[in-house]
């Protein structure tokens, strides 16, 4: 069986949930907290993936992390339901907006990264706020007219179907929302959120359905 190392608020573990439970895989999920002051020691984990973050995808003696990495080699070896479209302009645009998710918005407003922030470059909270909202409005702002001018029709980012860009945008979404992000601007962004969390492939995968999420 696949097993996920992952940790219930990482957005990136996010989307390979999503994207395992739309392909109806199943895994098992073993929690690691990257940000945790004992990961440092977690030396076992460190043998599997040197970077110490999540997730990593464990298949048989294969170990693969970086989300992206993750969804491509399921997406090559568990061909069906696919993630992407069809036509090469749809897998095209679909990794346009995976990408813009994954290199533009999430590396720079990582817990990891805003930490850094504020306790060795000595921001205050307000400024680190600031710097959350400015990349992940810019980057949201650039997604949304992409959908507005080349997406599709549909209650998904590209059409009847949910898959990859689905499942790079949701996670960033829930990130919005925890950090209070203005939504106003993203119509058709929080449109999609609304009609994915309705599948029960999205709802399983939410951060607060994993069993290392902290309960009330």
């Amino acid at each position: 069986m696949l097993r996920l190392h992952g940790f219930w608020r990482s957005t990136a573990s996010y989307r390979v949930r999503i994207a395992l439970n739309l392909k109806g895989l199943e895994y098992e999920i073993e929690s690691y907290n990257p940000i945790s002051p004992a990961a440092e020691t977690r030396t076992e984990y460190r043998r599997i993936n040197p970077h110490g973050l999540v997730p990593t995808l464990i298949d048989g003696d294969l170990a693969i992390s970086q989300s992206l990495a993750i969804l491509e080699y399921l997406e090559e070896t568990r061909p069906a339901p696919p993630l992407l479209p069809r036509d090469p302009a749809g897998r095209a645009l679909a990794r346009q907006i995976g990408l813009t998710v994954a290199c533009e918005i999430h590396p720079l407003n990582n817990v990891a990264v805003l930490n850094y922030l504020t306790q060795d470059l000595g921001l205050g909270d307000e400024q680190r706020r600031n710097w959350y909202r400015h990349w992940v409005t810019r980057g949201l702002d650039a997604i949304e007219a992409l959908l507005r001018d080349r997406g599709q029709a549909g209650p998904y980012c590209l059409g009847a179907t949910p898959g990859y860009a689905d499942a790079l945008i949701v996670p960033q979404l829930f990130n919005v929302h925890f950090f209070d992000v203005p939504t106003a601007g993203w119509p058709r962004l929080l449109e999609i959120e609304r009609n994915c969390l309705k599948l029960p492939a999205f709802d399983r995968a939410r951060p607060e359905n994993q069993p290392d999420a902290p309960r009330p």
